[in-house]
Formats: C-alpha cells, structure tokens, sequence
C-alpha cells in the first residue's frame, strides 16, 4: 500500500517534469523559425532546417483553422463518433479496417532519423500552439502525436481506397446482411468533380519556359496556401492538406507537381470461402484452409448521457479485412492506404531538382491514389496515371469481385513506373487530365490503349477533358495570363448532347397550359451559347434541366459510364414527354422560388463562405456574391459546385476550384494564385473572405515566392507563439 501512496504522489511531478521538459524543447524550436505573413495572409514558414519548418507550419495552420487540423486526425485515427454520435460508428470502422494505427505506430519507431525529426516537429507545432492558446478547446485530440501523419501519407484525406464498399455495406455484415456487389460501382453524378491539371511545354510557351496549371477541385477550403524554406534545401510552394506538413500541390524553385485523382485499380474485393468449426474460422486458399486473423477494436461514441463504448471484431484474411458478404461468401478488400514510403515520397517530391530526381522519386511507387501532371525549369513536362500499380492476371475483369480461394488473384507485386501509363514530353507541347482516361491526355492518339492492361487505367473519358483539350489545342503559344484563361473556359460540352434531344422533344405535341412557357425556354436555351455566366437564363435552365435528366439516366449505372459515348444512346431511349416534363418541373420550380422562371444564373448561383462551426448554415438573408461558374461535370473548366440547401431557395457553392495557380519555371519563377475565399478559417480574420469576389471573377494575386517580394507585402512576421 506504501508502495502504491507514493506512486500516486510522484506521477504529477513527472507528469509536470516532463511537461516543462516539452515547453522548453518547443521554445528553443520557436527561436529557428519566421514567419512571414503576407497581405493575403500567406504564411511563409523560414526554419534554419526542414523540422523548424514544418514545426512552424503546422504552428501556422493552426492559427488559421485548428477546428480543420484536428478534424482530419479525427477522422483518420476512426475517432468521429466520439465527436458526431453513434451515425458514424460504422465510418470510424471502415477507417479503422483499413488503417492500422499500430501500423503507423511502428512506422514512426522504425522511421530514419531524417523522418523522425519531421514527425517530432509536427507534433511540437500543434501542441506548442494548444500551449500558447488555451482559449482553444480541441473537440477530442488535447495532444498530438508524432506518428499521426503516417495515418494518411500521400496527401487526400478523401482518398481511402475501400474498392468502392461503404461504411453501410460494413453495418450490412455486422448484421448478417449481405451486400449486392453488382451496385458498388454507383455514384451521384453531382460528385464527380475532380481535379484538372496542365502543362505546357517550351514549344507552346510565349517565354519558351515550361508552365503547370494547378487545380484541384474539392471541398471548399480544404487546403490553405503555404510557403516553405529551410537551410536545408526546402524552398516550396503551394496547398496543403489541413495538417498535413508537406506541400502537397505546388511547386520549387526547379519543378512542379499537380495531382489528379486517379480511377487507376489500386483496390480488389476478393470472395473468400469461409469454413467455420469448432477450431475457428478458416478461408480457404490453394486448397488450403487458413485460419481468419482477428483483431478486437473497440469504437467509442458520443450520447446525450456521456461516451459509450461498442466493441466489434475486425476479420482478415491475407487479402485484407472482410468488409461485406454476398451469398455464403465473405468479401475482403486489399488496398495500401498508407505506407512509411508514402510519406517519404510525399515529403521528397517537394525538394526534387531534376527530372530524374522527380522519376526517381516516383519509382518509391506509393502514391496511391494520384495521377501527376509534371512540369519543371529544363522545359520537361510529363505525365503519370497512377503510381502504386499491383501486377495482376490482366485476363480478369478487376472492376468485380475475384475468387479469393487460388493464387492466380493475388497480387504479384508491383509494376516498375515505366510499366505504368506515363508521357513525356509530347510533341504537341501540352498535356492535360481532368480525371479522364489518360489516353487523351496530349490529344488523340498520344497514348495507345493497347499498351496496358485494363486495370492501370479504366477510367472514363468526361465532357471537362473534351473540352481541355479543345481548348489547349487551339492555342499557339501560351503566357500565365493565357494559361489561366483557359483554365477558366467555361464552355459546357454535355450541352452538345443534351440540347439537341430537348430541341426534337419540343417539336412533338406539348399541352397547351405549359406550351408558352416551354416554347421560350427552348428559344433561350436554342440562342444560348452554352457557356455559363451570372446574366444568363439559360444558364439556369439548361443546369437544372440537365440535373434532373441526367440523374434519371444514371440512377443504377456504374462510376464507370463513359457519358461522352453513352449519353445520346440514353437520351434516344428517353420518351419525349419525359423531357418535357422535367423542363416544366424545373420553370415550376423557379416561378415557385422566385417569383418568375427567367431567373439570371448569378441571382440564383451564389458564394456564401460561412464557418466551420456545425450550426453554420447557408442562409438567403445572408450576403453572398453572384458566381459565373457550374459544376465541372458538364465540361466547364472551373468547377462550383452548388445545390440549395435546408431553408434556401438559393444554390450556395460546397466545393470545386479551392487552390488555383499558374506556374512559369525559368530563371526566375513566375506564378499567380486563387484560393476559395481566402486563407483563413476564422470569420473574424480579414482573410477569411478577402478573396472571395477575386474568385466569383477569376481575377489571380501574385505569387509571392522571393523573400525580397515578400518582405515588399509583408503584413506581420513573428516566431511562432509570439504572434501580437
């Protein structure tokens, strides 16, 4: 009993030992870093060496939007019921399935000294801020942990590969109910965003400089805009993932590096034949049966009376957890969602030099979700669909579950980079993907199909990667402000195919109480120039037309539907009244909502930022600014993606062009930039919507990237912790 008195009595003291121990380690590290605020907010992070960096940004993105940076570690460490409430036990499962934190825990132990360094500052940065400003009151995580990046490495939170099984298929077999396979492939149309990505080479450039078109499209203020330099070499530009301590889209001094998300098989459901005795649960495999490895967790969460806890039993086989059933088959998954290599790669890109560099850092092969559009200051460009490839049997269809019980479907290894689907250098002089098949991403032809397996690349074509590359072909030569309007052409290409089928249907017999007002709409939508802008009324008719046929033509169809090929087969098959009637839904609908049907597109399209608070909602009685722009699924460039909400009879923009930038590698580097509102997170900030009219137009600020340039536009420069 004396024994344990006196434990109880020394656990404070070392507790506060070792806290004064952290105080002191943070403030020494605080000393080696600036940072340099611009007059948009920017941080530009200076650290004597890569750690004080990336202590100081994560210092930094804290100060902008903390609620963000631990929401993502939230979500990642399967922990969001414990904030949200029991609706997300079974999404904090799935994380839980396929990310192992034990793994990520061992990662960091076995991780080189270089890396470590890296991970200790992360973790200092965030727990230095929470130190420094106790007002803050993190909604679960009270202390950051070194080994927490390595839970999602190659930078899209959004990213996890589950071979299209959902957190309700995983609910379904933990209650005995199976799953049907032939329906994982469905997707909202509305969702299919994406990303778009373009290069230009010496011969297509005014300058006769290498350029990189940079922009992802995904839910707004997802990323903040950085600046990184250290002693050690790190000189590097661009978005990050709330976070995460590596640029994750951007450019150096050298080259730059656009990501677009990949359809690229890296993600197989196997069936699996399960045997149970008195001995266990086996699968069978080679003929062999296999005992089913378990493995307890334990999910707690959030109740009116306090936490509550649910214990579940993960099964895998060597494939990978079990995540559904169908008939007397268990499904497992076999993906690599995170990976020690991943983050190295991810933070080695960043301080690559050279082509070669950059080919050898892709060859680490663990980018998994991310095609790359590439560009650097020699006049290279290139592109990459996928990186971590498996070689599989290319005789079986991947797209569908395969037979877990033989060898011939595991995975056989990986495929070298140069195996995959890749360009360099087109002679055309420009590249693009816009989340579409790779085989045209440099025009027709420039890659051929019959190289590659099914599996490295079934993605698609789409009306955004028609229209690229219409628009880069058309071009001569190409300057920043050249490259930044294209990437901001706005014609809407599944218009060619959607209008024409109103324009027959409008010639057949139409009741006479709706006649008048189909026969303007069509004559509106017959003159329009199906590009989207804030005046047109068109523009409003035509989208809402065009959602609501489109989802009617895809309801039980396949991520996988290539639209530009399908599309007028599905409309030809569409009754005439059909169409016409879903017009007059739509002019119902805008007379209802605002009084006449000939509503301008801004009036209706608005960008309304609001917080990140949970109560926040969009509101009609709140300011917001006419946008020009729609959602990318119809071809446009720039993507906005809108819909009302709850109480609005507006569209409020959700997501689409968040990060934008234009890039010129030469002697010197040229570049301008966009972002979604502005760089922080707190409505109280200046910079929390200073940008916003600047994105309803398009209209770019410079890129601050020499130090002489910043110091012109500083507003504030501070260590971290003595911010005034």
């Amino acid at each position: 009993m004396n024994k344990l008195i006196a434990l109880l009595l020394i656990i404070p003291f070392i507790a506060n030992s070792q806290q004064k121990t952290d105080i002191l380690r943070w403030q020494e590290t605080a000393k080696r870093v600036n940072i340099i605020r611009d007059k948009w907010g920017i941080p530009h992070v200076y650290g004597k060496a890569d750690a004080d960096c990336v202590f100081g940004l994560m210092y930094a993105q804290c100060e902008d939007d903390f609620q963000r940076v631990e929401m993502n570690y939230i979500t990642m460490l399967g922990r969001t019921s414990e904030v949200n409430g029991e609706a997300d036990i079974y999404e904090d499962l799935l994380v839980r399935m396929v990310i192992d934190s034990a793994e990520s825990v061992n990662d960091y132990n076995t991780s080189p000294d270089w890396m470590k360094k890296l991970l200790n500052a992360f973790a200092d940065g965030i727990n230095y801020y929470l130190y420094k400003n106790p007002q803050v009151k993190p909604a679960l995580l009270r202390e950051f942990k070194p080994w927490y990046p390595l839970t999602y490495t190659d930078g899209s939170i959004s990213a996890i590969q589950t071979g299209n099984l959902t957190a309700n298929d995983i609910k379904k077999f933990y209650q005995g109910l199976p799953t049907d396979l032939a329906k994982l492939t469905r997707k909202d149309p509305e969702h299919l965003i994406g990303s778009n990505g373009f290069a230009i080479a010496p011969s297509k450039s005014a300058s006769g400089n290498a350029m990189l078109y940079i922009n992802p499209h995904v839910t707004f203020y997802f990323r903040p805009e950085v600046h990184m330099v250290s002693e050690e070499g790190l000189n590097a530009y661009g978005a990050v993932t709330w976070g995460q301590f590596f640029v994750y889209q951007g450019f150096n001094e050298h080259c730059g590096w656009m990501h677009t998300s990949s359809e690229a098989d890296v993600a197989d459901l196997y069936e699996e034949t399960i045997l149970k005795n008195n001995n266990g649960i086996f699968y069978m495999h080679d003929n062999i049966a296999k005992p089913v490895v378990k493995q307890q967790t334990t999910i707690a969460y959030k109740t009116s009376s306090g936490i509550v806890k649910k214990d579940f039993t993960i099964f895998k086989t060597h494939h990978g957890p079990v995540m559904a059933m169908q008939n007397d088959k268990w499904i497992s998954m076999q993906s690599n969602n995170r990976s020690l290599n991943g983050l190295i790669q991810s933070w080695s890109r960043t301080k690559v030099k050279t082509f070669e560099e950059y080919k050898k850092n892709m060859d680490l092969r663990s980018n998994v979700s991310n095609n790359t559009v590439y560009a650097d200051d020699q006049g290279n460009i290139a592109y990459w669909h996928g990186n971590f490839m498996p070689k599989r049997d290319p005789n079986i269809d991947w797209k569908y579950p395969v037979d877990g019980s033989t060898s011939s479907t595991d995975w056989k290894g990986l495929h070298t980079v140069d195996e995959t689907v890749h360009l360099y250098n087109p002679t055309n002089g420009w590249l693009q993907n816009c989340n579409a098949t790779p085989f045209t991403v440099s025009g027709p032809g420039s890659i051929s199909k019959k190289k590659y397996p099914t599996y490295m690349a079934p993605d698609p074509e789409n009306f955004r990667g028609i229209n690229a590359v219409r628009v880069l072909a058309a071009k001569e030569k190409y300057d920043i402000a050249g490259l930044i309007s294209a990437g901001y052409d706005n014609y809407m290409a599944a218009f060619d195919v959607l209008l024409p089928s109103l324009f027959k249907a409008a010639r057949t017999p139409i009741a006479n109480d709706i006649k008048p007002d189909i026969t303007r709409a069509v004559q509106l939508l017959t003159e329009w120039d199906r590009r989207t802008t804030v005046n047109s009324v068109a523009t409003t008719i035509g989208i809402h037309w065009a959602e609501k046929v489109v989802m009617d033509l895809t309801r039980g169809r396949g991520r996988d539907i290539d639209l530009t090929f399908e599309l007028p087969r599905m409309l030809n098959e569409m009754a005439d009244g059909k169409k016409i009637s879903y017009l007059n839904e739509v002019l119902k609908k805008l007379k209802a909502d605002f009084g006449t049907w000939e509503v301008p597109w801004g009036d209706v399209n608005r960008f309304q930022r609001i917080d990140n608070s949970m109560t926040s909602r969009f509101d009609d009685n709140q300011p917001s600014v006419a946008s020009p722009f729609a959602s990318s699924s119809w071809g446009t460039l720039p993507s906005f993606n809108s819909r009302a909400f709850q109480g609005s009879k507006k569209r409020y923009g959700y997501g689409g062009n968040s990060f934008i930038c234009a890039v010129e590698f030469g002697k010197k580097l040229k570049a301008k930039s966009l972002l979604a509102g502005g760089e922080s997170g707190n409505p109280r900030s200046k910079h929390f919507k200073d940008q916003l009219e600047m994105y309803t137009k398009g209209q770019f600020k410079d890129v601050l990237f020499y130090k002489e340039d910043i110091m012109k536009n500083m507003e504030e420069q501070y260590m971290p912790g003595m911010r005034k």
